[in-house]
């Protein structure tokens, strides 16, 4: 065990945690949107996150990107890869919905077909992307470079995890707001309490159904372009890990709360961080699903274990 490094950097292995949880919590507000109104588990979000990630690559090749553009050029190409990411994986987040789910929902079909058929649908794309790709690691350009910002006690702070970490916080807020302040939001919340009900105060029951399907595609979009920054690189299998972490910090945080799907994915990267630390970095995805069983074990609610029926601004 490696305490003397990761005690004497706690501080930097606590920020790049901050930041690689960052990431699994915005992809795993998808999974909670889905589970609060549905209770069901969409595991084929993930691969709505990897079409978010060639969406970035295939953006920046039209667009003819490069290493270390001028400012102007970078923001550019990051607004219309995240404008196009997001566009794209809440599009196919829809389609899943419709091809897969509402079919299913309209014959009453028991959560075991649900989950079966979402665990089929994410390996067709995943496989679909696998044969167009030639299963190969894309790599892309350095849009953005990684500087430090500012250190604080010896911690530095690149502008890579700022962007991230802030960037998470921001919409999560947002989602919140408008899942507790808006009439969409209260349409939302009515459905996830008793959708029978629901339907009969006139609330749209597809609609919103569709709604939390295509919020939860624009995350994982966002995130999707989050990690193409960080790590430079995507590939057909990109989401199956990420999508099980994510899933994890769902369940870590209180799978069907909102505020909880962000403290799960900010504490799961710490813990990640620090495990790979005190060991080698092939024990981190261990350290993820040793959480994840734990929190099934004795606290099967999660952290804060609220249903998103029953949140409350």
């Amino acid at each position: 065990m490696n305490f003397d490094e990761l005690f004497g950097h706690l501080g930097q292995h606590t920020v790049d945690g901050l930041a690689k949880g960052a990431i699994y919590a915005l992809v795993a507000l998808g999974y909670t949107l889905v589970y609060g109104v549905l209770k069901l588990i969409n595991f084929a979000h993930s691969e709505v996150f990897m079409v978010g990630t060639f969406t970035v690559v295939g953006v920046w090749s039209l667009m003819g990107a490069t290493d270390g553009p001028p400012v102007g050029t970078m923001l550019l190409l990051l607004t219309v890869a995240l404008l196009a990411s997001a566009a794209v994986s809440g599009l196919t987040a829809v389609a899943v919905e419709r091809i897969a789910y509402r079919r299913l929902r309209r014959m009453n079909a028991p959560p075991l077909i649900f989950l079966i058929t979402a665990i089929g649908l994410s390996l067709v794309m995943s496989e679909a992307f696998g044969l167009w790709q030639g299963r190969l690691v894309v790599g892309m350009p350095t849009v953005l470079e990684r500087d430090v910002v500012f250190s604080i006690a010896g911690t530095d702070v690149t502008n890579t995890q700022l962007i991230t970490v802030v960037a998470a916080l921001v919409m999560m807020v947002g989602l919140d707001v408008f899942i507790n302040r808006t009439r969409y939001g209260r349409g939302v919340r009515a459905v996830a309490q008793n959708p029978d009900t629901a339907a009969l105060m006139g609330v749209n029951k597809d609609r919103v159904i569709a709604l939390i399907f295509l919020l939860g595609g624009l995350l994982a979009g966002a995130a999707a372009l989050l990690y193409t920054m960080r790590y430079g690189n995507t590939r057909f299998n990109v989401g199956f890990i990420l999508g099980l972490k994510a899933f994890t910090a769902a369940v870590l945080g209180g799978i069907g709360n909102i505020r909880g799907a962000l403290l799960g994915g900010l504490l799961l990267g710490v813990v990640e961080v620090y495990a790979a630390t005190l060991t080698k970095s092939s024990w981190e995805d261990v350290a993820a699903f040793v959480v994840l069983v734990v929190v099934l074990l004795f606290r099967p609610t999660g952290l804060l274990g609220e249903s998103l029926g029953r949140a409350r601004a």
